[in-house]
């Protein structure tokens, strides 16, 4: 599940006729730079939802194996349009992933599908620790003990990319609601469990992380 239907309003001006997954990062659209991320993992049935001009999105799609999870009517956020988009996905644990990153370093949908274990975790989130963040500007997220279980703490940064199981959407009432009501279920139970990415990782959600990413990219030769 790619997520793609956000407004992007802290991009400011640069949103004002197109979405964020469609502004470029060092020449190349973010949701490309996503796609390549899930080819290269070769994940064979993948969903994007969309809401903020989301023919644009559905329109620089064609011709890919995506599927569109259509929130025009309502955006539904992270938990609400994952659950939105189940008939898509089906019943098994999926990886979701932010449009709005830049990766260097190791796939990180590979790192995460190599520890994956569902007989111990209900979701795996891939982290980067705080020396390594770039164009994010909060304190944390989680702190991580030596089994890899987590708790909420201002330590190390989710990256946006995680497994999934989705049977605890069903527990939540409303129809919009974020993944980390989801979390908070896990949480409780014990089985929430993150990773951290061995490579770079740069938020672009503000004018800002375009410059960081570029700046990333360059920096390790991807440019």
């Amino acid at each position: 599940m790619l997520f793609a239907a956000g407004k992007g309003t802290r991009m400011g001006a640069l949103t004002a006729d197109r979405p964020k997954p469609l502004i470029k990062v060092a020449g190349k659209k973010l949701i490309d730079h996503a796609l390549a991320q899930i080819k290269d993992a070769r994940i064979p049935n993948v969903v994007t939802n969309v809401h903020y001009f989301s023919w644009m999105i559905s329109d620089h799609l064609k011709g890919t194996n995506f599927q569109i999870s259509d929130e025009t009517d309502a955006l539904l956020e992270t938990g609400g349009g994952l659950r939105h988009a189940l008939p898509l996905l089906g019943p098994e644990p999926v990886f979701t992933m932010n449009s709005d990153a830049v990766w260097t370093g190791p796939n990180p949908l590979n790192q995460l599908a190599e520890v994956w274990d569902p007989e111990r975790m209900d979701a795996l989130v891939l982290l980067v620790e705080p020396s390594m963040k770039n164009g994010y500007k909060g304190k944390g997220d989680f702190v991580r003990d030596a089994d890899g279980r987590l708790r909420r703490g201002p330590d190390l940064i989710y990256t946006g990319a995680q497994i999934l199981a989705t049977d605890l959407l069903e527990e939540i009432p409303e129809n919009i609601f974020s993944l980390n009501r989801v979390w908070d279920l896990m949480l409780e139970r014990g089985r929430l469990f993150g990773i951290v990415h061995s490579g770079g990782w740069c938020d672009v959600g503000s004018p800002e992380g375009i410059d960081a990413a570029t700046k990333m990219l360059e920096a390790e030769g991807y440019v």
